[in-house]
């Protein structure tokens, strides 16, 4: 028969991919849960009066045109609604498609025969599709109690509708929008303290899709009868059988409410499965420890209530606490003298396998049923029959938290050794094997040799008979076969025998160095036996035994116990890290299905349970950062106020008053233990959780910073409260107003109001890294389509929108953050690249290779490319300033000739006045500087002040000429800034059509900001930097042609015609005159320099 699992079955890789489903359904719940928007649940009167109108349940759809009727009669919200759906619809959108990807359409198709000789009874006759089957209809029911208990029903309905409302869904012909408001609309089930449980729940909530009553009840009488995974063989004692079909019992219970009529009714059902599953625990865990207690679970039902008196009998109650109590007793000291360094060693254990394996299974059944049945969390205190029953488990089993963890970590330390121990043993098994049969095939060698007579041994003499017999043996041993396990052991046994009796019936008992052969051969061979008999299903029966799962949630009442023992000994790391490891077994239950169905799911479900668990060892760890800096605040504490500054001389009567010998004994203990810690977490080595490597160094620096992050925040929070009259008031603000005050709103990003937003759009969209400005046509298009972005009608429509002022807000907000950009990009320089020896001996090399600039550089293209080269490492940093300065100016360009021509065509007459008076006053201050004695306007004059507002608010202005930072002589800033040109050129390509272009969409350059920004940088500095960058260039551009000319290079190579533009461009945006005689004779732009 074809295996139900292999991949031409579809009939059961069908099942496979639901059941996977499920698992993965689960866990993306489980990870939703922690997003959902608070705002859902409209707890806050603030939340309620701002949302209350456009989040709503499922009354919506009774009246949906009510609803949107009034959010159209209301513009504010409307635009509540659109800011709303903008900022959860991809929530929305992950909720609902989780819920989508659970089709229960297997049974019909099964039912149908699509299956070919595969019919539901078949499958269940069948070990993995009876297992598959059953899991399927359990991973259903919770996923719809996790659902319930994760995410209340009014949460639900809110969030359907939203995305109802904000998505395609509506107009979807293929939609199960409505299937899936039908199965999740709210129960009325409330997960809070004290909340009472709705009537028929939850036995309603999963009929509401209906599932075949035959599937259900075959389900249920499969897990009533039958040990479906085969558990019990894992625990032979009847006395644990409970705990053997523990998971059983879970998926039982949950599919017992798809058939209620078995809770309500049916006694005997009942009495059966709670004698099988329930005699002796009420408390269980359904799936990854979500927890239930029977007790209250079944409250409402008859027949399920009856049944579990027996159970829940004070008498029983007493034996079991009474019976785990006194195991509690035996089992830790038990375990603790199996812990002792040098007691497990490979003898020992390959000889007690049955004897250890019982102590293991002891050990984790007391710790599963005390953990379970003393759980604060699964009773309620409200009802007085729990809290009665719960009173009488801690009173009679004598709990003692500390205790049980103490147990639970020296358990997890001897499965974690045990384990460890038989995977090498595993490994190494054949190996020895081998080596134990040739040891004793040559011992009898050996012997048949020293009774042949040739070979000298004391007082041996010769004897045919037994040199043939001991060369049989020989032989007999040589022929053993690894691979015949079963018949290698029994022909080990019958050889030990013939050696004891050949001992005996030939008198070889009076030589000793035969005794010792023979003795050392019988070691050999019972070595072989414990060997054969090391077998991969005792590490299946210790994973078995060893599972956690239950304790997922519950482990957390256990944190404060886990740091105070690390705080007392930090030591203890090393047991919390075979703890913790036994914790991630429990992310086998989930992963387990998903793995055989090769679903893509794995890694985000394995990443979400990995992180969960990780998350929880840096809580519990981060006791030791605390520990740690509470020290250290005690030494700081000592060393300031208590221990006294030794003065340089001291009179001898005074030392022992200057010793404090106390308070420096405790700074030394202090420091000892602050040591102690640190080595405790390292103790802990690099460890694999679930999916995730947690490095304890990493783990302790993560710690620290977190912990000395909280301590000085607030310590600033604290320290740093200012006096309030420094603060600048409404009524101080030039800008506000008493009787019309600019209102405040709470900031939504990190700009403090909607100008701030406006502006960084228009950075975003116009991204040099993303477009390509072309200067002729004043427009943007995006580097990979070619597709237009935005042009200059952008500024137009913002002037139309928000007036002159708006448009000159956003022009002063640009210079300011160029200002900024400036500022951080000149910090750079000085503080990383002309601190960099490396980089400044490259620049000192350069410089003394092009000097004097007038002359040619020698193999000036290997002279320029090596020092680019050797420079690349630094102008990422460095192009990215340069660029965005460059794109801010190319925007305060197209804001100035928005504001000039609104201004001209609005005001002519204020545009003409403001022009003429700027001429008039720029004439007569070059006046003065020719003639000192002509008027100027003094400091305390305000009308160059007053006048730049009018002009720069008129557009009457070059931005390209402002001076927007003071700055210091910087060494090499012409030669970073030529270096850095030609570090750019290979990137960028000429087109007669377009000019200088991007080369590669890849590494984008894009060429305006680049000779903006640069022109910007060096404006900022006195005037002969420029003159020798832009004479380095010419230098660069005629050494160059220079080599291709000797070289007879016909074409101009890409990198000349690049510096060539950037000196066209760069007269053109100056608007410098290009004729030579306007130039001094020593500038670096005449022509006869830069092209002879």
């Amino acid at each position: 028969m074809v295996d139900f699992l292999a991949e031409n079955n579809l009939c059961g890789q069908a099942i496979l991919r639901i059941v996977s489903r499920g698992n993965a359904i689960i866990a993306e719940l489980l990870r939703l849960s922690d997003f959902i928007p608070t705002v859902f649940r409209l707890k806050d009167k603030s939340d309620q009066q701002k949302y209350g109108d456009i989040i709503c349940d499922f009354s919506y759809f009774k009246g949906p045109e009510y609803y949107e009727g009034k959010l159209e009669t209301k513009p504010e919200l409307q635009d509540l609604d659109e800011e709303f759906r903008e900022n959860n619809i991809e929530i929305l959108y992950d909720y609902c498609q989780m819920h989508k990807k659970w089709k229960a359409l297997y049974l019909d198709d099964l039912n149908e025969g699509v299956y070919i000789q595969q019919t539901l009874e078949t499958v269940l006759l069948n070990e993995d599709g009876k297992q598959l089957l059953c899991e399927a209809l359990y991973l259903y029911g919770v996923m719809l109690l996790v659902i319930d208990q994760k995410i209340e029903g009014e949460v639900r309905e809110r969030m359907l509708v939203s995305y109802y409302r904000y998505s395609a869904a509506r107009s979807s012909a293929d939609s199960n929008l409505d299937d899936i408001c039908k199965l999740l609309r709210s129960t009325g089930y409330s997960s809070q303290p004290g909340a009472k449980r709705p009537p028929s729940y939850p036995e309603s909530y999963f009929q509401r899709v209906p599932i075949s009553p035959t599937f259900v009840s075959m389900v249920i009488g499969r897990l009533r009868s039958d040990d479906i995974y085969n558990q019990v063989s894992a625990y032979p004692l009847p006395e644990h059988r409970s705990t053997a079909l523990a998971n059983q019992a879970a998926m039982l219970y949950v599919c017992l409410y798809f058939a209620p009529s078995i809770l309500h009714t049916q006694q005997a059902k009942m009495r059966e499965i709670v004698d099988k599953y329930f005699p002796d625990n009420w408390v269980i865990s359904i799936y990854m420890g979500i927890t239930v207690n029977l007790v209250e679970a079944w409250e409402p039902y008859k027949a399920a209530k009856v049944a579990l008196n027996y159970t829940l009998d004070t008498a029983n109650i007493k034996e079991q606490a009474c019976r785990y109590a006194s195991g509690l007793e035996t089992l830790r000291p038990q375990v603790q003298q199996l812990l002792k360094e040098g007691f497990l060693r490979e003898e020992i254990v390959l000889d007690h396998i049955p004897k250890l394996l019982n102590c293991l299974r002891d050990c984790n059944v007391a710790i599963r049923w005390l953990m379970l049945h003393t759980a604060e969390s699964v009773y309620d205190p409200n009802n007085k029959r729990l809290r009665q029953i719960k009173d009488q488990v801690i009173n009679d089993s004598k709990y003692n938290p500390k205790i049980l963890f103490q147990l639970l970590l020296d358990t997890a330390q001897f499965e974690f050794i045990l384990k460890e121990m038989f995977k090498q043993m595993l490994s190494e098994k054949q190996i020895k094997w081998e080596n134990y049969k040739k040891e004793g095939s040559e011992r009898m060698t050996e012997l048949a040799e020293v009774f042949s007579g040739v070979k000298p041994l004391t007082r041996v003499e010769k004897n045919e008979n037994l040199q043939a017999w001991f060369r049989e043996i020989s032989k007999q041993i040589e022929s053993l076969n690894y691979e015949d396990s079963t018949a290698a052991g029994r022909k080990t046994v019958q050889l030990i025998q013939a050696l004891v009796e050949v001992q005996e019936f030939h008198q070889l008992e009076s030589n000793l160095q035969v005794c010792q052969f023979l003795a050392d051969t019988r070691k050999f061979l019972h070595q072989m036996i414990r060997t054969i008999n090391i077998k991969e299903e005792v590490l299946i029966t210790m994973q078995i035994v060893g599972d956690l799962s239950y304790a997922w949630q519950l482990i957390d009442s256990f944190t404060s116990i886990m740091q105070e023992s690390i705080r007392v000994n930090p030591s203890m790391v090393t047991k919390l890290r075979a703890t913790f490891l036994k914790l991630a077994s429990a992310l086998d239950l989930p992963l387990l299905r998903i793995n055989q169905a090769n679903s893509p799911d794995l890694l985000s479900v394995s990443q979400f349970y990995s992180g969960e668990l990780v998350a929880y060892v840096r809580k519990v760890l981060q006791i030791i950062p605390e520990s740690m800096f509470t020290s250290l605040a005690r030494i700081i504490k000592l060393q300031i106020h208590d221990i006294m500054e030794v003065p340089t001389r001291l009179d001898k009567d005074k030392l022992k008053d200057y010793a404090q010998l106390g308070a420096r004994y405790e700074v030394a203990k202090l420091t000892h233990a602050i040591s102690i810690f640190t080595e405790g977490i390292l103790m802990m080595k690099t460890t694999l959780v679930g999916i995730i490597k947690v490095d304890p160094k990493q783990l302790l620096e993560d710690g620290i910073r977190k912990e000395l992050v909280r301590r000085v925040a607030f310590a600033l929070h604290k320290g740093l409260t200012f006096n309030p009259k420094a603060k600048i008031q409404d009524w101080q603000s030039v800008y506000q107003s008493t009787h019309i005050p600019i209102p405040k709103y709470s900031p939504v990003d990190e700009s403090a109001t909607f100008i701030g937003r406006l502006c960084r759009e228009i950075l975003r969209i116009t991204d040099p890294k993303v477009t390509c400005y072309i200067d002729q046509m004043n427009t943007w298009y995006d580097m990979r389509t070619h597709q237009e972005v935005t042009n200059n009608r952008l500024f137009s429509e913002i002037q139309h929108t928000l007036g002159t002022f708006g448009l000159n807000g956003l022009d002063r907000l640009l210079c300011f953050m160029i200002v900024k950009e400036l500022q951080n990009f000149l910090n750079m320089l000085q503080k990383t690249i002309l601190r960099d020896k490396a980089v400044v001996d490259i620049f000192k090399v350069l410089l003394s290779a092009v000097n004097p600039v007038k002359g040619i550089v020698a193999n000036a293209a290997k002279v320029y490319a090596n020092a680019v080269a050797k420079t690349q490492k630094i102008w990422a940093s460095y192009l990215d300033a340069i660029l965005k300065v460059g794109q801010m100016q190319i925007l305060r360009q197209q804001i100035a000739n928005e504001l000039n021509y609104s201004c001209k065509f609005d005001s002519k007459h204020l545009a003409a006045a403001l022009d003429n008076l700027n001429k008039s006053l720029l004439a007569d201050i070059e006046a003065h500087y020719q003639d000192p004695t002509l008027p100027y306007p003094k400091e305390d004059n305000t009308l160059l002040y007053e006048i730049t507002a009018y002009l720069e608010a008129a557009g009457i202005h070059n931005p390209l000429n402002k001076i927007y930072i003071t700055t210091k002589r910087l060494p090499y800033f012409p030669i970073v800034n030529f270096l850095f040109l030609i570090a750019q050129l290979p990137k960028l390509q000429y087109s007669k059509n377009q000019g200088m272009t991007c080369r590669k969409a890849a590494d984008p350059v894009d060429w305006p900001p680049l000779v903006l920004g640069l022109l910007t940088l060096l404006k900022q500095f006195h005037s002969r930097y420029t003159e020798q960058f832009l004479a380095l260039i010419g230098q660069f551009i005629r050494s160059i042609m220079e080599q291709c000319t000797s070289q007879r290079i016909p074409e101009m190579p890409s990198d000349v015609v690049g510096a060539l533009m950037f000196l066209e461009d760069y007269v053109h945006y100056t608007k410098l005159p290009r004729k030579v005689r306007n130039f001094p004779d020593s500038s670096p732009l005449r022509l006869k320099i830069i092209l002879n």
